[in-house]
C-alpha cells in the first residue's frame, strides 16, 4: 500500500508522491513535488522541492532542491545537501555540508566535512575523521575528483580543482589544481597463481 505518513508536527507541502510507505516525522517541513520510495524515514529535517529519495534516512539534516537521495543512503545529523546533489546507495553522511551538484555516489562515508561545488567522490571512499581520542574536520574545495577507494585522513584541507587518483591515502593539505597518486605498484609473477589457488575436485 502507498502511504506517506506525516506526524502532526509536521508541515508538508503540495503534490509529494510516495511509492510504498514512507515516515515524515518530528518537526520536519517538507515542500513541493518530492517522491518517496520504499520506507523512507525523515525526522526533523527539511527537504526543498523536487527531490526523490528512495529507502533511504535522514535525521536533522537539510536537503535542497533537485536532489537525489538513495537507495539505503543515511544521513546522520547536522548535515545539509545543496541543490542538484546525488547522495547514492549505501553512502553515510554525518556532520557534513555538501555543495550544490556535488555527487557522493555509493559506498562511501562523509564525516565532519565540509564539501563544495561540483565534487565527484568515488565509490568506497572514506573520511577517516576519528583518530581513537578526537574527531577532526575535513575541508573540500570546488570541482575536486576522489576516485575509488581513496581515505581522506583529517585534518586535512584539498583546495579547488584537485584530481586525487583511486587507491590513495591523503594525509597532508592539497593545493589548488594538485594531481595526487599514493598507491603501491602492483608486482606480477608469472604461473605463480596455482601454488595458492584451491585444488579443483
Amino acid at each position: 500500500m502507498d502511504k506517506l505518513n506525516v506526524e502532526n508536527t509536521a508541515k508538508l507541502g503540495k503534490n509529494n508522491k510516495t511509492i510504498g510507505e514512507s515516515y515524515i516525522n518530528g518537526e520536519s517541513v517538507v515542500g513541493e513535488n518530492n517522491e518517496f520510495i520504499l520506507s523512507s524515514y525523515i525526522t526533523n529535517s527539511k527537504i526543498g522541492d523536487n527531490n526523490r529519495i528512495i529507502a533511504s534516512v535522514i535525521e536533522e539534516s537539510e536537503i535542497g532542491s533537485n536532489v537525489s537521495i538513495g537507495p539505503y543512503a543515511h544521513l546522520r545529523p547536522f548535515c545539509k545537501i545543496g541543490d542538484k546533489c546525488r547522495i547514492g546507495n549505501f553512502v553515510e553522511i554525518k556532520n557534513a555540508i555538501i555543495g550544490n551538484g556535488s555527487k557522493v555516489g555509493h559506498l562511501a562515508y562523509v564525516g565532519d566535512a565540509e564539501v563544495g561545488e561540483n565534487c565527484n567522490i568515488g565509490c568506497g571512499v572514506i573520511f577517516a575523521n576519528y583518530n581513537g581520542r578526537e574527531k577532526n574536520k575535513i575541508k573540500v574545495g570546488n570541482n575536486v575528483f576522489i576516485g575509488s577507494n581513496c581515505n581522506i585522513i583529517a585534518p586535512v584541507v584539498i583546495e579547488d580543482n584537485v584530481y586525487i587518483c583511486a587507491g590513495t591515502t591523503v594525509t597532508k593539505n592539497l593545493k589548488e589544481g594538485d594531481f595526487v597518486i599514493g598507491r603501491s605498484r602492483e608486482e606480477i609473477k608469472a604461473d605463480r597463481a596455482k601454488d595458492y589457488l584451491k585444488e579443483k575436485e
